[in-house]
């Protein structure tokens, strides 16, 4: 099960965003409103991926436009990067989710190893086009896309590592010589927090551990 018959060969970014709707790499586009592909400047210098699109991503087809995405943009701009010229996306292009009563917002559900592994070719081909020198890894399941599933957010969490030498598979991931790796929380932890303040501090201070490009 992948993504990779559905993904055209040398694709730019645009027929990309448009053949990632016919994906039917894995089960999970059976239960949802469309993909959701990553959005930002194709020369981006930084590129950030995230777990997989939320519910109002779901409905609105743009990533991090929900709750999770207004604290991404404040801690951006708190640690000083330009949110305007960096590429956003996610590990998983589609929602997965359990089943909500009419009218709820719908709870999203972790997508398991072999979701992740099905979606891989369209970050790969996102990485391809954007050949970032900074990536940002938020959360769990995005560090564990990029660097496989012994990596620790908790352990190695705003630690600059060099990229793609610290990736599973460093083939897969194109990217500029001299790219560096930090990975973080995913912002969506700022708001289940209890004291949200010391864990939006935290986050900002992971990405201000981003070297400046």
């Amino acid at each position: 099960m992948t993504a990779e018959a559905f993904v055209p060969e040398g694709a730019a970014l645009d027929e990309l965003r448009r053949a990632v709707q016919d994906c039917r790499g894995c089960p999970l586009y059976e239960d949802t409103t469309q993909a959701v592909f990553g959005e930002g400047p194709g020369d981006a210098r930084i590129l950030v991926v995230g777990e997989q699109p939320g519910d109002i991503e779901d409905r609105r087809g743009h990533p991090f436009v929900g709750p999770a995405g207004r604290v991404l943009d404040r801690a951006l701009g708190a640690a000083g990067l330009d949110r305007s010229a960096v590429y956003v996306t996610n590990a998983v292009k589609h929602f997965k989710h359990r089943p909500a009563a009419p009218g709820k917002r719908r709870i999203h559900q972790t997508p398991d190893r072999t979701e992740i592994v099905a979606c891989r070719p369209w970050l790969v081909a996102e990485f391809a086009r954007i050949r970032p020198h900074r990536v940002v890894a938020l959360g769990a399941t995005a560090a564990k896309a990029l660097l496989g599933p012994a990596f620790r957010v908790t352990r190695d969490h705003g630690v600059p590592l060099p990229w793609p030498a610290s990736a599973e598979n460093p083939a897969d991931f194109p990217s500029a010589e001299d790219a560096v790796l930090v990975a973080t929380i995913h912002p969506s932890a700022v708001l289940r927090a209890d004291d949200r303040d010391a864990v939006f501090d935290g986050l900002v201070a992971d990405l201000r551990a981003v070297p400046k490009v």
